[in-house]
């Protein structure tokens, strides 16, 4: 009795379920569309490295060409602090170390990375090894203003063009991120981040839109720290 050869496909197809590697789809040109997760190695080298002390970030301000509006006196730094600490602990396996208030020798970043003597012995109280710190900036922005829009006439027709006043107000995040090894001072890792939010009125909750820019940061700011998996296609050929 003779048996009949499975096909490329079917063990491509088989493979594919077998790795956990996704749905794998017939593609032209005779070859298989195959959907992976891959690794994504975390942005920091934490090899030997377990811990991390979130030292408090400074805010700062940066003027800007739109028009300013009132933050209605949130805390920047007290509710960056407590969201980073709460993603940190549920996204990573380091050790988190709070080390309380801290009393900066300058609080200028470009300074404090010069300032190698201070995060070692920063690192020898918290006995962590690495310390994470940086600036904030967060923006409330009022973009209300006219809008061009096109509209038809109910009475010809034709299509017209008017101003319609859009009450919006802008919500804008930019945090550097500085991270030291504790135990020689010397800053290892530097990134910036920024994210726009955009929301209807003029008087937009300014609460909802910081951590609707921080929900958008978040992959960014953990994938620092920890290993994420992207997804991608790949074809293999199977003649």
């Amino acid at each position: 009795m003779k048996h009949s050869r499975p096909s490329m496909t079917a063990l491509l197809l088989g493979l594919s379920a077998l790795l956990g590697l996704g749905a794998a789809l017939p593609a032209h040109g005779g070859g298989v569309e195959v959907h992976l997760k891959l690794p994504q190695r975390a942005r920091l080298n934490l090899q030997g490295r377990n811990s991390l002390a979130v030292a408090p970030f400074i805010v700062v301000s940066k003027e800007g060409e739109a028009q300013r509006t009132n933050r209605r006196d949130i805390d920047v730094q007290k509710e960056f602090a407590r969201y980073l600490l709460k993603v940190l602990r549920r996204e990573t396996t380091l050790k988190i170390v709070e080390p309380g208030p801290i009393d900066y020798p300058v609080y200028d970043l470009q300074q404090l990375v010069k300032q190698q003597d201070f995060w070692r012995a920063l690192g020898e109280r918290t006995q962590a090894d690495m310390i994470l710190t940086g600036g904030l900036d967060f923006d409330v922005q009022d973009r209300t203003g006219y809008r061009t829009e096109e509209y038809t006439s109910p009475f010809n027709g034709r299509p017209y063009y008017r101003q319609v006043l859009v009450e919006q107000t802008g919500f804008q995040y930019d945090i550097l991120m500085q991270v030291y090894d504790a135990k020689t001072g010397e800053l290892i890792y530097a990134d910036n981040f920024k994210d726009f939010q955009s929301l209807q009125g003029q008087n937009a909750d300014p609460l909802r839109g910081m951590f609707e820019n921080l929900l958008s940061l978040e992959d960014r700011i953990t994938g620092v720290f920890t290993q994420k998996e992207v997804e991608a296609t790949r074809t293999l050929f199977t003649e």
